[in-house]
């Protein structure tokens, strides 16, 4: 019986592998923005990141997938900006700025952001910045359709660093094959995105020499000590009070004086409050006397809708999955992260966080769904590869030389920003955000140390919804004039 081992003769070639190839689609479509008939061409496609090797010259390690909206009819690149778009997670796809806000599709949700009973669907985008720049929407290694190539680690590309030098790789060789290096160019990020984006300005800068019109990024996190909930960090309970307080006040559980005002004036007593008495008495810590305490739990109690006696529990630390089980517990109800707004119903409502975020739960399917059906149907993109909306594969993230203390590329931006003095900076929060509250923002940009005419550089609007405020039909039509506003800003 001849040996199992031996299945192959000796000499017997194998079937080589195909090297990676790239892979476009394009087509032709119109959309009309503020009356404006807007011809364009969509592409949908994969360029492959290659590192030099002196063997071979160039080795295939990653396929980028993108998607890239440009007008049609312009004679001169140069006069026409141009915007990468890229969202969070780490491990999200870059499909919720695509189909909440830039792109010239959006999916079909109420005024308020509830999904509408399936079968769902995209409609015309109104709102879409098309209008004002070419946008191209990139999904990082291992989300969307993007992957490492056989014979690659994909977690080579899951850490702080390598992701911006990939997707800064992508960025550079979409503007040289494109012949876009003297257009205006901008890049827009939401979440961890901002972290991407404000590491790319820099990355950009000094690796390759490019130099940006703008950033702008929504719902921010560059400092990652203002929200992580650790022992000895008290910066996030402060920072976080503000956002506790508009869901206190957007879900009624204040007192009716509160309720009566406007939500900015009412926020901005709160603000004061975070950054004077409160801070002072964590600072204190033990050294609290009873009489202090006491004061301390009823301005909590009258600001977050909890009691006080629960907050002396805490040791005056409201933690953010603490928070959002809390608040409604009486009803068997949590509020959401991304958007405390929404809320959602537990199994076990005596449980310390809540089973799921009921803000991501209302756009995880609608998102999906349309997203799946667009790529192949609308924009003629073919492939068995399941498209990762926002995909856990990419963990644990490296963050390599920052593992020791807490990220802050807020530095980053500072330094590209004096490098660059043109470069403009736009910011976009929602009241209702506890993934990346408003005031950690706000404190993270006041300590960036930037001499004053450059802070004329940055501008900040606030939307009254969550993370991804765009859901939200006002926010949404009012987000399109700020960052219109901010282009042609950036541009002149």
């Amino acid at each position: 019986m001849p040996d199992e081992k031996q299945d192959h003769a000796p000499n017997e070639e194998k079937t080589p592998t195909l090297p990676p190839e790239e892979k476009i689609s394009q087509t032709q479509h119109t959309i009309t923005i503020n009356g404006e008939v807007i011809q364009y061409t969509a592409t949908a496609g994969t360029i492959l990141l290659k590192e030099e090797d002196d063997e071979t010259g160039e080795k295939p390690k990653a396929s980028i997938f993108y998607v890239a909206y440009t007008r049609d009819g312009v004679e001169d690149p140069s006069n026409r900006p141009l915007t990468f778009s890229f969202n969070g997670g780490p491990g999200s796809s870059s499909v919720w700025l695509h189909l909440g806000l830039l792109g010239p599709k959006r999916v079909l949700m109420d005024e308020i952001g509830n999904p509408l009973p399936p079968p769902y669907q995209l409609v015309e985008n109104e709102f879409s910045l098309l209008d004002k720049t070419d946008l191209v929407f990139i999904d990082p290694v291992s989300t969307g359709y993007s992957r490492a190539v056989p014979g690659e680690k994909a977690k080579q590309f899951h850490g702080f660093e390598k992701d911006i030098e990939s997707v800064g790789e992508f960025i550079r060789m979409y503007a040289t094959r494109n012949n876009r290096w003297l257009s205006p160019k901008f890049l827009i990020g939401e979440s961890y995105g901002t972290t991407r984006a404000s590491g790319l300005a820099g990355h950009l800068q000094e690796r390759v020499g490019m130099y940006l019109n703008g950033i702008m990024l929504v719902s921010v996190v560059l400092n990652f000590q203002t929200i992580r909930f650790f022992v000895g960090n008290d910066m996030p309970y402060i920072l976080f009070l503000p956002t506790y307080a508009a869901t206190a006040w957007f879900h009624k559980k204040l007192s009716e004086d509160q309720l009566a005002r406007p939500l900015d004036e009412f926020l901005t007593e709160v603000k004061a409050f975070a950054m004077g008495d409160y801070t002072l008495a964590l600072m204190q810590g033990s050294a609290l006397d009873a009489e202090q305490k006491a004061a301390i739990a009823e301005k909590l109690a009258a600001y977050t809708g909890l009691t006080p006696e629960y907050i002396e529990q805490t040791n005056f630390r409201l933690n953010i999955f603490r928070f959002t089980k809390e608040l409604r517990r009486t009803e068997r109800l949590t509020v959401g992260r991304l958007d405390s707004r929404f809320t959602g119903r537990d199994r076990d409502a005596a449980g310390e966080h809540f089973e799921f975020d009921p803000s991501y739960a209302t756009i995880q399917g609608t998102y999906t769904a349309t997203m799946n059906d667009y790529l192949r149907r609308e924009l003629g993109f073919e492939t068995d590869l399941p498209y990762e909306i926002l995909t856990y594969r990419v963990h644990p993230w490296s963050y390599e030389k920052q593992q020791n203390h807490y990220l802050n590329v807020a530095e980053t931006l500072r330094k590209a920003m004096s490098l660059n003095p043109h470069l403009k900076v736009f910011v976009a929060n929602g009241y209702y955000d506890l993934a990346t509250p408003y005031l950690a923002t706000e404190y993270t940009f006041n300590h960036m140390d930037l001499e004053p005419e450059m802070m004329q550089n940055i501008s900040m609007k606030y939307y009254e919804a969550g993370h991804m405020m765009y859901v939200h039909l006002a926010s949404l039509d009012d987000m399109k004039t700020h960052l219109s506003e901010f282009i042609d800003a950036s541009i002149a």
